[in-house]
């Protein structure tokens, strides 16, 4: 029977040591990397091609969310597992939105955790019922916790944040792993909007609004 390989990225030690023990006892599971950042994670899904990544979301160098975003770039068939200590909704919502297969807690019995792994091998997906509807909610109010007068969505204020500071559509398209043709249409849903027709205006119209100081 080929075994499950898992790829391990947390930067706690104990964390990284405790998942590596308790995962190495399951016969069909077999850890073949450690990773403490988000970098080193990408780099061991490239050198050892992981079937799963068990990720954690705050890392330092590189986080979680922003691997996920790499590694489904380069090699879209690792699976991502986030590991989340708290409820990050935001942070998982957006893992999930670059193609995270699902989350599970950091305080899971390791039994669950197994379960989880082999569920996601199979094809499956890991959402709780409760993070599925914040994740509709936060899709049918785009304006989610960010909520302004002009009706901009979290992704549409980061764009304006990014426009504002003077930052190239290319280089604003790399800062969100985004393609450069989805960014000119974010800025141009921005700029109807806010009502206005250049960068300029639209970043003074946001730091008027106080929407830049989210």
């Amino acid at each position: 029977m080929e075994k499950i390989k898992v790829l391990l990225a947390d930067d706690q030690e104990l964390i990284l040591e405790s998942l590596h023990i308790v995962l190495s006892m399951e016969e069909d599971l077999e850890i073949v990397g450690l990773a403490k950042n988000g970098e080193e994670a990408i780099k061991g899904c490239e050198q050892f091609q992981p079937d799963i990544v068990l990720m954690d979301i705050n890392m330092p160098v590189m986080d979680g969310v922003a691997a996920t975003a790499q590694i489904k770039e380069r090699i879209p068939a690792i699976k991502v597992i986030m590991l989340t200590s708290y409820r990050e909704v935001e942070y998982v919502l957006a893992a999930l939105s670059h193609g995270a297969e699902g989350y599970l807690l950091k305080a899971i019995h390791p039994r669950d955790l197994a379960a989880g792994i082999r569920v996601v091998h199979a094809g499956g997906t890991l959402i709780t019922q409760e993070m599925a509807s914040k994740m509709i909610k936060s899709m049918n109010n785009t304006s989610s916790t960010k909520s302004n007068e002009y009706g901009l969505s979290t992704r549409e204020i980061e764009v304006l944040h990014k426009l504002a500071l003077g930052l190239r559509n290319q280089d604003i398209a790399e800062a969100l792993f985004l393609s450069e043709g989805t960014i000119k249409n974010y800025i141009s849903t921005i700029y109807s909007k806010l009502n206005v027709s250049g960068r300029r205006e639209a970043a003074r119209k946001a730091r008027d609004s106080g929407i830049m100081d989210h």
